[in-house]
């Protein structure tokens, strides 16, 4: 698994860790996510026309996906409400891989060896331990977390069966699967109205750039684990990609001089351990 596939991964998981980085630099996280999902979009729809369409068995779950994503970004939105960014990221990001290893276990019908599961064991505990280090965490906050966990768990399964049933395309069910990001900017005038998405590109041009740079990055990032998904199992994925918490906080230690105590470094230590031991 640590192999070139793995090692792509990983790559996406710094890219993962790069664009929450852009994403938590904002403050109107809904605005900010809304221009991450239109330069999607607009991306997305330029590259379908020069990919094949996508095979009949592959519609359901792209269009599944496609609308569990769209969940997944306004509980995202939610939890960033209620938590810190650093602790709603963790708890969700290291409860989805447990939630990916039995999905794909019951839907996939994939078996997965005693160390992947001690790896997969691993990393979520690590992940989670780095959100819950010194105790701030409230009962809703958790809960908004783990509801985005629980979202990520399920695009993450319904892709990984989908790109099985692509015939070898990974990038048409990607490009596809993401135009139903347009769905975002709707959401958002529907709620906020058409001048408070584009005013901010005048009065806050710097923030819908990174916004904007934020989507495409996130392109690549999530490309990168579809494509892995193909052959590679779910829940070891899922647990490699979640590993963007750890480059996350050595981002904030490098780049933002963020202080990082003991017991966060050692939660780092075991998320590795867990990588490791999905390698074996």
């Amino acid at each position: 698994m640590l192999s070139y596939t793995g090692g792509l991964v990983l790559v996406a998981a710094v890219l993962h860790a790069s664009w929450n980085a852009m994403l938590h630099g904002n403050h109107d996280r809904f605005l900010s996510m809304t221009w991450m999902s239109i330069s999607i979009a607009v991306v997305s729809s330029v590259v379908i026309l020069f990919v094949p369409w996508p095979v009949r068995a592959a519609w359901p779950y792209l269009v599944t996906s496609g609308f569990l994503h769209v969940a997944y970004n306004m509980s995202l939105v939610r939890a960033y409400r209620r938590s810190d960014l650093g602790e709603a990221y963790p708890i969700a990001r290291g409860s989805s891989p447990l939630l990916v290893t039995l999905g794909a276990a019951l839907f996939a019908h994939e078996a997965i060896g005693p160390l992947h599961v001690f790896g997969v064991v691993l990393i979520s505990s690590g992940i989670i331990a780095l959100a819950l280090e010194g105790g701030k965490v409230s009962r809703a906050g958790v809960l908004d977390a783990l509801m985005t966990g629980a979202t990520i768990a399920l695009y993450t399964v319904v892709d990984g069966i989908g790109v099985r049933s692509s015939s070898g395309e990974p990038l048409t069910y990607t490009v596809w699967m993401f135009l139903f990001y347009w769905l975002m900017p709707v959401l958002f005038i529907a709620m906020r109205g058409v001048t408070a998405l584009w005013a901010p590109v005048r009065d806050a041009t710097a923030a819908v750039v990174s916004s904007i740079g934020g989507g495409l990055v996130s392109i690549a990032a999530y490309g990168i684990v579809i494509w892995a998904m193909q052959s590679g199992a779910m829940g070891a994925v899922s647990a490699l990609r979640e590993t963007s918490v750890v480059f996350a906080v050595l981002i904030g230690r490098v780049f933002l001089r963020e202080t990082v105590s003991v017991k966060r470094w050692l939660a780092c230590l075991v998320v590795a351990a867990g990588a490791v031991f999905l390698g074996l």
